[in-house]
């Protein structure tokens, strides 16, 4: 089993930062991408970022420029950077990773999500 914490969220102005965190825990042999994904009020889950174990990193055309993803593999932890957040930011934010394992003789993937964490832009 593992488990996937977020913290960070919270309510900020707009134009203001926010850090969120997610740590990863449990029975971990490895990780290979962790990304961040939010679902706004009335909308569908989105990609936000990923960063794969190699250090290439992904992201959504909405906050390129904005926000920056980046992991601490000693700690099994993602980080998401966010800057000058707007509005349409506001959503709950979910972390997930990909956790390879071995079984009937091939290495397979399961994707673990955290609980969420609420981020709310307003002023």
């Amino acid at each position: 089993q593992v488990q996937l914490v977020e913290s960070g969220g919270g309510l900020v102005q707009p134009g203001g930062s926010l850090r969120l965190s997610c740590a990863a825990s449990g029975s971990i042999l490895r990780i290979n991408t962790m990304g961040w994904y939010r679902q706004g009020p009335g909308k569908e889950r989105e990609l936000v970022a990923t960063a794969t174990s190699g250090g290439s990193t992904n992201y959504a055309d909405s906050v390129k420029g904005r926000f920056t993803i980046s992991r601490d593999s000693t700690k099994n932890t993602v980080y998401l950077q966010m800057n000058s957040l707007k509005p349409e930011d506001t959503a709950v934010y979910y972390c997930n990773a990909d956790l390879p394992y071995y079984s009937g003789g091939y290495w397979r993937t399961t994707t673990s999500w955290g609980q969420g964490t609420q981020v709310t832009v307003s002023s």
